[in-house]
């Protein structure tokens, strides 16, 4: 249990703040008392008082609205001088979303977190792991001439992992790479010489750059995950559609990482064996 605060001191602690806010803000004491709804007096004996009396809440948080800093703040309470409104202005925010990986905000976002594991459930299969095939067939129907992006900006991700001093991880669901492989659901009009084809390169790429990258599939049965990518400690992003949303404070960012970690626990196919598994399962798809 944290000492409590001498009555005193917070009363000390309270004038030293209030005077602060004050002088930050660019305000008179006059000014203030007329925000406030008081006496110019009651505000100098806020200032200049001793003795250990606080003034009563209403005047604490009228204080606190007219200077822009948190009542807690004033009183001692905590060292964010933000508002709860601010500090949740700054912690979550709402970037849009693109159709394919054309974004700078992202780009930025992995440049940020260079050096830091970067944990990552894509919305399907990731479009840094795709073939060009792949990606001309899923983006040109939708984007025209900057399906070419999408295919630069994907390769240009994966020179990235394979330049960086940064750890990627990626969790899957089963059924995408089942779905991959049988011609089902998403990919019920993907040609099987494409099909293929992606499967040969998951196989790749997951063999080649581990332990860099290293990739898990979870069972959907019995665990779920919303896409999402975690930035290290700095960031964590969750896909909505048309949005990500981005969380900066350490609480989201923990509770999110501890949520990627049960993934990767309790994966049913471990880094270590995606590329026999996907040997395996391309032996099912039928070759032209």
């Amino acid at each position: 249990m944290s000492d409590k605060t001498d009555k005193r001191d917070r009363a000390d602690m309270f004038r030293a703040r209030l005077s602060e806010a004050i002088r930050n803000r660019g305000t008179t004491q006059s000014a203030l008392s007329r925000a406030v709804g008081v006496d110019r007096s009651t505000i100098s004996q806020l200032l200049k008082g001793s003795g250990a009396r606080l003034p009563n809440a209403q005047v604490v948080g009228e204080c606190a609205r007219a200077l822009g800093v948190s009542a807690d703040w004033l009183l001692g309470l905590t060292d964010r001088l933000e508002t709860a409104a601010d500090i949740l202005r700054t912690s979550m925010s709402l970037t849009q979303a693109p159709r394919a990986l054309v974004d700078e905000q992202i780009f930025q976002w992995h440049k940020e977190a260079a050096g830091y594991k970067i944990r990552h459930v894509p919305a399907g299969l990731s479009d840094m792991l795709k073939t060009r095939e792949m990606l001309e067939w899923e983006y040109t129907p939708h984007l025209g001439r900057s399906a070419q992006q999408a295919i630069g900006a994907s390769e240009d991700r994966l020179e990235w992992i394979r330049g960086t001093q940064s750890d990627y991880e990626i969790a899957m669901p089963l059924f995408e790479i089942y779905s991959l492989v049988g011609g089902e659901g998403y990919y019920a009009d993907l040609p099987s010489d494409i099909r293929a084809a992606q499967v040969a390169r998951l196989q790749e790429v997951t063999h080649q750059l581990y332990p860099r990258l290293r990739v898990y599939l979870f069972d959907a049965r019995r665990l779920y995950s919303a896409p999402l990518t975690i930035f290290g400690p700095l960031l964590a992003v969750v896909y909505i559609g048309q949005n990500y949303m981005a969380f900066r404070d350490t609480e989201r960012v923990q509770a999110l990482t501890q949520h990627f970690d049960h993934l990767v626990r309790e994966a049913s196919v471990s880094a270590r064996q995606v590329p026999d598994h996907l040997d395996q399962l391309r032996q099912n798809i039928p070759q032209r």
